[in-house]
């Protein structure tokens, strides 16, 4: 049975449409749980998706990626799982139709609230990804709203899976992460 969708906003698609496209040719990462491969898609409903739209969330920086990820299961858990197995990727890709969308001016004047965007408010975003997908974009530059930096959101629905490189994979050690991060917070003190 296919998914009805509502129609997408034309004031929106014509915002996103003057804005210059751009292409992206780097490095990024990417962080998931257990044996789940990093090409695998998000399938429920996230920032810059609606359950029904598969994306890739990943970050231009290591931590980008972490905190992301470390955010939702934390606020999932009441107490931090400490058996879960989780990776983080390296990879390199180039896309050559890609919308940045990383000023944080740029999305309020498409109806992002700046204020709540480290919020768990999705509507806006969502609206937006899924009309920056429906255009055929490959990927888009957003804020990461857990870390300084950006994340790369890629559409695989609209580009070459194929073509992403992975370079390195590494298992996550949370609790060395959790515990140099907070060093970092305070300025590197010394373990009381």
């Amino acid at each position: 049975m296919a998914v009805r969708r509502a129609g997408h906003d034309l004031g929106l698609l014509d915002a996103l449409a003057d804005i210059p496209e751009t292409v992206f040719d780097g490095e990024f990462w990417r962080a998931v749980h257990g044996a789940r491969s990093p090409l695998d898609g998000s399938k429920g409903a996230g920032r810059w998706n609606l359950r029904e739209s598969e994306v890739l969330y990943c970050a231009l920086e290591r931590d980008g990626a972490l905190s992301e990820i470390f955010f939702h299961i934390n606020r999932q858990q009441s107490v931090f799982p400490s058996r879960l197995r989780s990776a983080v990727y390296r990879m390199r890709a180039g896309f050559g139709k890609v919308i940045d969308l990383s000023d944080m001016e740029l999305l309020r004047r498409l109806g992002v609230d700046p204020a709540g965007y480290r919020e768990i408010l999705y509507r806006d975003t969502q609206r937006i990804g899924e009309a920056v997908g429906f255009l055929g974009f490959e990927a888009m530059l957003v804020p990461n709203a857990r870390h300084p930096g950006d994340n790369l959101v890629v559409f695989p629905a609209n580009c070459d899976l194929d073509a992403i490189e992975e370079l390195e994979a590494e298992t996550v050690d949370w609790a060395d992460w959790r515990r140099k991060r907070d060093a970092a917070r305070t300025g590197g003190g010394g373990e009381s």
